[in-house]
């Protein structure tokens, strides 16, 4: 224990020094949640090494590029529970994701890790050692002698990264052990689990300080993008209060809630407005457009693709191997997520004056079609290819792993093949990771005016977000396609749906589902497409037969528009991975339930209901 003490001064003093000490959990150390413990209190009057602190706390409160943390330790290797969704086919890469599915497989009580179970530094080892270190800033910065000012600014960060540490547990676990105070090592008080209540009481009451704190505060120079701001907070709380009344929580649909949800998801919304944002003109480049020439950036995680350790690998996951990419599933449409796009009148499939081919299902289709999907024939401008086409059917050359869909929003066009990978701590793309942005802010709006009755509001929230995609207005009374949603629920149905396909591959459609007590209800299998050869010679006729004159394969040529020429060469088929069984998510997995090490080494932490052992109740007061 005395080296263990030593090693936490060490890093305190320094404040980004890693921890070496990874050993089993025991008792009396899982919920030591260290106090100042010797180091010198000469730390939180020192402008720069507190700087430090939070910088590192950003580290490892602020959500990552996706996927980023899918083979480390992070949630005990077991993170895949948190990406299951309807909407990507990362469940035949992960068999936690399948169980999560109920496709393969149950979740048991240690398969949900994400509270942490070791002590470390890094992202993920120990959500209450990453609030441990809010919990002492926030203490200890108002004793030390930085000027006023300073403190405000810094304290108001400390904040909003607990509150969205604490948020983050909730969304899981329903009540989870409530720590507001830094622990002395030698008389833990950390016991039982709050309510669900009391959390999101203690989550706003942060948030209400980050507002107040960083009231009038501008980060101004480059150093300061990616710092939470008055806004964030504000549009966080917002957001919070609309899980407080949504179903996951609010099973009873209790209606004070929801009318305290518009109230702040209003006053976000006209803040953001006041504040200069606005929807980035073009859909296709929200996220290969950075700083403030993307005035839709709300909440951003910032990458650097030359400085070392702050990179990503985003881009070789989304790209064919072709251009350098190791294309990963989690970036590949299952035909549910392919399906829920609506035609180029905002209009279902089949609901639509624009007739649905299946076979050549990308054509007059909501514009965000083709700004995410990658499809045969496409253009997917890579590598400073400006009219460069994606060929997935089955077999194509030059490809190793092959989807028959990829995602595009994630990719660089410029970048060339040569510097796609994120190798030896540096490199790739270096693109920010958008964690919340103005649109999302206007969905949560629409959301709380459809569930108070304003359908009018609701939808002129959503037309929003349709005119900036491109959807054709079409003709009064269902502009936009939006006259389908003629009520309360099919307006609910809509703006979902909507969700899915506007964040998609966002890594929000979990949460969505969860948030609206959708997970249980997901039916079928799970699916994607493969483009196959209508006869395998013509392999032969589309790659080997070159123009000598630009070099150009046969396949180039070809006009994939035209459905005569197009079927003559592929087909579409439906494939799901042999051995599973359809979606089939037990109810009470709208809360997880804590690991084992979690349970045995606290006090009193009762496990959740419906889970082995279960007896707490995460929607009890």
């Amino acid at each position: 224990m005395r080296r263990y003490k030593q090693t936490v001064r060490r890093y305190l003093v320094y404040t980004l020094a890693a921890l070496s000490f990874t050993a089993c959990i025991n008792k009396d150390e899982f919920f030591e949640l260290r106090d100042r413990g010797g180091m010198d209190a000469a730390i939180w009057s020192t402008e720069g090494a507190v700087q430090l602190h939070l910088n590192r706390t950003y580290e490892v409160v602020m959500p990552q590029f996706p996927f980023q943390d899918n083979n480390s330790e992070t949630a005990g290797g077991r993170v895949g529970v948190h990406y299951a969704s309807d909407e990507n086919y990362f469940p035949t890469s992960d068999q936690y994701t399948r169980a999560a599915l109920g496709l393969q497989g149950v979740l048991g009580n240690n398969d949900v890790r994400f509270v942490g179970n070791k002590y470390g530094f890094n992202a993920g080892n120990n959500k209450y050692l990453d609030i441990s270190r809010c919990n002492n800033a926030i203490k200890f910065i108002p004793q030390g002698t930085m000027p006023e000012s300073s403190k405000k600014a810094i304290l108001g960060q400390y904040h909003a990264l607990r509150a969205m540490v604490y948020f983050d547990l909730v969304k899981v676990y329903g009540g989870v052990p409530l720590v507001l105070e830094p622990q002395d090592p030698e008389n833990i008080q950390v016991s039982g689990r709050a309510s669900a209540r009391e959390c999101f009481q203690a989550i706003i009451t942060d948030l209400d300080s980050a507002i107040n704190k960083l009231n009038n505060i501008e980060w101004q120079d480059e150093n300061g993008r990616g710092k939470l701001t008055k806004l964030a907070a504000t549009c966080l709380k917002a957001k919070v209060l609309l899980y407080w009344a949504s179903p996951q929580f609010n099973p009873n649909n209790e209606a004070g809630r929801w009318d305290e949800a518009l109230k702040a998801n209003e006053e976000a919304y006209n803040l953001c407005l006041a504040s200069g944002r606005e929807l980035h003109p073009n859909y296709s480049t929200i996220f290969q457009t950075e700083g403030t020439a993307n005035k839709e950036v709300i909440m951003v995680r910032t990458y650097s693709s030359t400085i070392e350790r702050r990179g990503h690998d985003g881009e070789r996951r989304s790209r064919p191997s072709s251009e350098g990419g190791s294309p990963h599933n989690g970036y590949r449409a299952t035909t549910l997520l392919l399906n829920a796009y609506p035609m180029a009148d905002g209009n279902k499939i089949g609901q639509s004056a624009y007739p649905y081919d299946d076979l050549m299902f990308w054509q007059n289709r909501d514009p965000r079609f083709k700004a995410t999907i990658a499809y045969n024939g496409g253009e997917w401008p890579l590598s400073g290819n400006s009219t460069r086409k994606q060929w997935t059917y089955v077999g194509a050359i030059n490809e190793g792993t092959l989807m028959g869909v990829y995602c595009k929003r994630f990719t660089t066009p410029s970048l060339p093949t040569s510097s796609v990978a994120y190798s030896s701590n540096i490199g790739g793309s270096g693109m920010d990771w958008i964690e919340m942005r103005f649109a999302e802010v206007i969905l949560n709006y629409a959301e709380c005016a459809n569930e108070t009755g304003n359908l009018a509001l609701a939808k002129d929230m959503v037309r929003k977000i349709r005119v900036r995609a491109g959807i054709e207005q079409g003709t009064a009374g269902n502009d936009y396609g939006l006259g389908a949603a003629s009520d309360q629920v099919k307006m609910r149905d809509l703006i979902i749906n909507e969700r899915m396909i506007e964040f998609a591959f966002e890594h929000k459609r979990n949460a969505d589902l969860r948030r609206t007590r959708r997970m249980h209800l997901l039916s079928g299998s799970l699916t994607t497409i493969e483009i196959r050869l209508t006869n395998s010679n013509y392999k032969t006729e589309l790659e080997n037969i070159v123009n000598p004159s630009t070099g150009q394969r046969f396949r180039e040529t070809i006009n994939i528009e035209d459905r005569s020429v197009y079927s003559k060469y592929f087909s579409k088929v439906i494939v799901t991975p042999s051995g599973y069984q359809p979606y089939n998510i037990p109810e009470f997995h709208y809360f997880y339930t804590f690991h084992d090490d979690f349970v045995n080494t606290g006090v009193n932490i009762q496990p959740t209901i419906g889970w082995s052992g279960g007896t707490f109740d995460p929607l009890a007061d």
